[in-house]
């Protein structure tokens, strides 16, 4: 045997097969939700940390750390920020639990490997409920209003509709705006009742756009 050649075993191929398995299932839940990193992704992130590993094991060199750090780089490429939100956390931690599940199963630990899929499934599927329910009752809007003049009297008025609606608000910005005012207001509330000012705000003459 050449330092390039290794023998495959069947203990080999398990660990492989549990890798596909786990990253199945867990790029199942990101391509149902359509996500960036869906299905196969998941699968090959998996897959790739658990042949990275064997081969580190087979050199000699034990786990190969560097993986975590190449996988980094691939769970920056899915994390969008624009002017308000960040989109994409959630799928960059999937492919980083994703990498350790790949390295557990290369290591031959394929029990921790299965009970840490079901665990992250547990908390994609589960906690997302209470997630929703949490969102529900207390949520953070952020609300960029343009106005049709620069009457600091709107933004008053604006602030009086939040209160009637038992929201809180807080100003980030005021500015003008094409001769036009405009304010950034971070509204927190019930979900129900943000939605109640969202219809206000379109029923305002005095709001050019939000």
């Amino acid at each position: 045997m050449t330092a390039l050649e290794f023998d495959i075993t069947t203990q080999d191929l398990i660990k492989v097969a549990t890798a596909v398995i786990c990253g199945g299932l867990l790029g199942a839940e990101r391509q149902y939700k359509n996500k960036i990193a869906g299905f196969r992704t998941i699968i090959l992130i998996c897959m790739g940390s658990t042949i990275y590993t064997m081969v580190a094991q087979w050199a000699g060199a034990g786990v190969n750390i560097n993986i975590v750090t190449g996988i980094g780089f691939i769970g920056a490429g899915v994390i969008f920020k624009d002017s308000i939100t960040v989109n994409g956390l959630t799928t960059a931690a999937v492919i980083w639990i994703s990498a350790a599940i790949g390295m557990a199963a290369g290591s031959g630990n394929h029990t921790l490997a299965l009970i840490c899929t079901g665990l992250t499934l547990a908390v994609l599927l589960l906690f997302n409920l209470v997630e929703r329910y949490i969102d529900k009752v207390h949520r953070d809007k952020l609300f960029v209003i343009v106005f049709t003049d620069a009457d600091y009297a709107n933004i008053e008025e604006v602030e009086n509709i939040v209160n009637a609606l038992d929201l809180t608000s807080r100003r980030l910005q005021v500015a003008k705006f094409e001769g036009c005012l405009k304010v950034a207001l971070l509204v927190t509330g019930h979900r129900a009742d943000i939605t109640l000012l969202d219809k206000k705000l379109l029923a305002m003459p005095v709001v050019k756009s939000f």
